[in-house]
């Protein structure tokens, strides 16, 4: 299926809308987009579907860029309308976000899956009504402590040496969804998982 021409993609970044969000853990993948979308050239600028989404032609293909701004818990929302409107099948949707599973800088692409505790990812999967869309995980790195709170440890920010390893790794992000569109699962996991500068 992968490589051919003609077809409708939807990449995703997900994250919270509002100044206040921009520069924590949870909105890696707005922050992925906003890079992938300079790349392509593409402004993530209409107003449609609970988000803002742009479109870009790469390769034969068109490729939406979207960022639900229905706060993370509510992201499938955006993500149905959106696929819905374009006949855009879970298999072709992929969504990049935060995991603090891995540490900053390190990737993981996953083909499917349960959401691991991630509620935008939970969102996706009770909108769509399935587990059948590719993942870019970006790592932030787990809680600093035990005890402390999940959301806080979320919605912190980065130290200056995680900022520099995010970086890169943000940039690798938008080169593995993109590699997904063009090659594969296979072909981007074996590139990017895991990966780190």
């Amino acid at each position: 299926m992968f490589g051919k021409r003609n077809e409708n993609w939807l990449i995703v970044g997900l994250g919270n809308p509002g100044k206040e969000y921009e520069k924590t853990r949870h909105n890696c993948g707005f922050r992925a987009m906003d890079l992938l979308a300079q790349k392509l050239g593409c402004k993530i600028d209409k107003a449609k579907f609970q988000g803002l989404y742009g479109q870009v032609s790469q390769g034969g293909r068109k490729i939406f860029l979207l960022k639900p701004l229905t706060y993370m818990n509510l992201s499938g929302r955006s993500v149905l309308q959106l696929s819905a409107y374009f006949h855009i099948p879970p298999q072709r949707i992929i969504v990049m976000f935060d995991d603090i599973s891995l540490e900053p800088g390190r990737l993981r692409i996953r083909a499917d899956g349960s959401a691991g505790g991630h509620n935008g990812i939970k969102s996706i999967i009770s909108e769509l009504g399935s587990q059948d869309f590719p993942r870019v995980k970006i790592g932030v790195g787990a809680k600093a402590h035990p005890e402390q709170d999940l959301a806080d440890w979320v919605l912190s920010g980065f130290t200056a040496s995680e900022e520099k390893a995010l970086s890169s790794a943000l940039e690798r992000a938008c080169d593995a969804a993109l590699c997904i569109v063009e090659h594969g699962i296979p072909e981007s996991a074996n590139r990017y998982n895991g990966s780190k500068p």
